[in-house]
């Protein structure tokens, strides 16, 4: 079985994964994220297209906006 880490926590890997089905999965629906994949930056326009590979390091930041 394998997995991937996102946020420091595990999930598990399935083929063909991408960011969009991570946010999915942890039930992120917030408009202003920022996503990087083993410390790349992704862009928001590549969150369908973009495969994550197993085992990899997934860091998903919500930004708040406000004054």
């Amino acid at each position: 079985m394998k997995t991937l880490t996102v946020n420091g926590n595990s999930l598990l890997w399935e083929k063909n994964m991408t960011i969009d089905v991570i946010l999915k999965k942890m039930n992120y629906t917030f408009k202003m994220l920022v996503v990087k994949v083993n410390g790349k930056l992704i862009k928001k326009t590549e969150y369908s297209t973009i495969i994550i590979p197993a085992a990899a390091n997934v860091e998903i930041i919500h930004l708040i906006s406000g004054g």
